[in-house]
């Protein structure tokens, strides 16, 4: 089991500590289930009485809250950001090699380094290279020609197709699907004839991409996801869309074919995108928004169609109005039916 000291804490989240410092610490926890051997964080006023009654033997807060305590402190920046550094630190196992298992299969030509682990029931294609530190689990299916960097983690029953490359120090999560073919068809007469999707699926370094998902590979050329980008789960990327680094993409979200979004943008969760659009760098845009043209960088917008956030509260506002406003129309269409009578009499 993991521990360490207040010091050694505060050191590693760079914060400012006030008081024991040799308390030795066992892990993180919320501040409703944290031990006398834990240390727990507070967020804002709201948990100021929690954070009171708690029984944690430390606690992690900003440098601005007005908060005072006999338990020891570290004052840091950000309590949330401290919370997922130390919450790593506490729950990283070391990483450990456990080889190839004799029950995977390796195809021809293929390049697995010795520093891996690759459970039961693995199977590697052809001509497929397999960098230091990755780990496979059971059922993962990696097709001929694709490439996997340093570190990556493919949990159970991920499917990478033929021809995809993925970074360095990528999770994707159980159930994803990388290169499936995309959405391509051309109409002859009555019927769909199927466009083959020769691209590629390219995943650069640090990105994390959740349960069930699909990226779908390129008509031509390259689905490009940016390094240190974040997929929620059950999102689709169509053909050839290109997410720009350190973008976030909340659950069931939909980006359809050839669209660029840019770097750190937040899409919310159940938010649609229409073909062949740019969505600028930062751009922010609101769950469940239907987003229908290119948006410039720094926008934040809401709604079906999407329209600039501040207008959207203004029209969701005076929808609570409808029916009052319907009332007040009829009220002054019978008014103005009267004086129309009256003046034709």
């Amino acid at each position: 089991m993991k521990q360490a000291s207040l010091s050694e804490i505060s050191s590693l989240l760079k914060g400012e500590l006030k008081g024991d410092g040799d308390i030795l610490i066992k892990g993180i926890q919320a501040l409703d289930f944290a031990a006398k051997d834990e240390i727990s964080f507070v967020v804002g006023k709201a948990y100021f009485e929690k954070a009171l009654n708690c029984n944690a033997a430390a606690l992690i807060i900003s440098k601005k809250a007005n908060f005072q305590t006999e338990k020891p402190l570290i004052l840091v920046d950000d309590p949330y950001l401290a919370y997922a550094e130390i919450s790593t630190f506490f729950s990283k196992e070391e990483w450990k090699a456990r080889g190839v298992s004799s029950n995977s299969h390796i195809g021809e030509n293929s390049t697995v380094d010795p520093n891996v682990s690759v459970y039961p029931c693995v199977y590697i294609g052809d001509n497929v290279s397999i960098a230091s530190g990755v780990t496979l689990y059971p059922g993962v299916f990696i097709g001929d020609n694709v490439t996997i960097d340093t570190e990556t983690i493919l949990y159970p029953n991920v499917t990478v197709y033929n021809g995809c490359k993925i970074g360095k120090r990528v999770i994707i999560h159980s159930g994803t699907v990388i290169g499936s073919d995309g959405f391509g068809y051309a109409r002859k007469g009555r019927m769909h004839v199927k466009i083959p999707q020769t691209g590629i699926v390219v995943i650069e370094d640090d990105v994390e991409i959740g349960s069930n998902c699909c990226v779908d590979r390129a008509a031509l050329g390259k689905t490009i996801i940016g390094h240190g980008a974040k997929i929620d789960n059950l999102v689709q990327i169509a053909h050839n869309v290109v997410i720009g680094a350190n973008t976030i993409i909340v659950a069931q979200v939909g980006i359809s074919g050839s669209c660029k979004i840019g770097e750190n943008v937040t899409i919310g969760g159940q938010s649609g995108f229409v073909g062949h659009i740019e969505i600028g760098d930062g751009a922010m845009i609101a769950a469940q928004s239907g987003v229908t043209k290119s948006l410039a960088s720094g926008e934040v917008v809401s709604g079906t169609p999407a329209i600039t956030h501040k207008h959207f509260l203004r029209v969701a506002g005076e929808m609570k109005r409808l029916p009052e406003l319907s009332k007040e129309v009829r009220a002054l269409k019978e008014k103005i039916e009267e004086l129309e009578n009256k003046i034709n009499k």
